[in-house]
């Protein structure tokens, strides 16, 4: 029986990839950049990257906020200051959230059956505010935030934290659901706990029903 679960929040309960297209846009407007699609794309791409790196311990939080812009604005030739566009970007996001349509309906469903926890590479400003925008706290036990546990998803230091703070926590009674193979499947698997990946851009991901139909 699954009764422990563990959730990442961003791509799999929330539209990280819609919020991250309206704080470009929103972040561009006001340092005077004209925003495409092209440079969006661009964007993503090198903010995966480094986040990629992040995950892997070889690049900290604190570079990665400017670097994505350093290298953005560098090989698009952009005369922009990208510590100006970082600070933007970074301000912005904590207002910027879209839950996917049955998050909460599936969040509700799930705290009915057991304990939620959620597992997130965030910041701590910009997660706390999504949680309580998206109205996701009431349905909570816990929330572990990488900058609030001093470790980032999925460092052995991460997933000992978590299963620390997890009262009673069992493996076989734990179900993990998240998007990312890089950081959430190894962190699930230092878990030693089940795992469902959450793909929200694929056809022929698992709805949330059908992870509920799983229980």
């Amino acid at each position: 029986m699954k009764d422990i679960f563990l959730l990442d929040m961003d791509d799999t309960l929330l539209d990280f990839a819609r919020a991250e297209e309206e704080n470009l846009r929103r972040t561009f407007l006001r340092t005077g950049i004209d925003f495409s699609e092209k440079l969006h794309e661009r964007y993503h791409e090198i903010n995966d990257g480094l986040w990629r790196k992040l995950e892997r311990g070889e690049l900290t939080r604190e570079r990665l906020k400017s670097l994505r812009f350093e290298l953005l604005f560098s090989e698009f030739q952009i005369p922009a200051d990208p510590m100006d566009a970082a600070k933007i970007y970074y301000s912005n996001f904590p207002s910027i959230c879209f839950p996917f349509d049955g998050a909460r309906e599936f969040l509700e469903e799930l705290s009915k059956r057991g304990r939620i926890y959620l597992v997130t590479n965030g910041g701590t400003d910009i997660q706390r505010s999504h949680i309580s925008l998206a109205d996701f706290g009431r349905f909570l036990t816990d929330v572990f935030i990488s900058e609030e546990v001093g470790a980032d998803k999925p460092s052995e230091e991460y997933v000992r934290y978590v299963a620390a703070h997890i009262e009673d926590f069992q493996r076989e009674r734990a179900l993990y659901v998240g998007d990312s193979f890089s950081s959430d499947a190894p962190c699930a698997e230092r878990l030693h706990v089940d795992f469902i990946p959450f793909r929200p851009r694929l056809p022929s991901r698992p709805q949330y029903h059908e992870i509920l139909s799983r229980l």
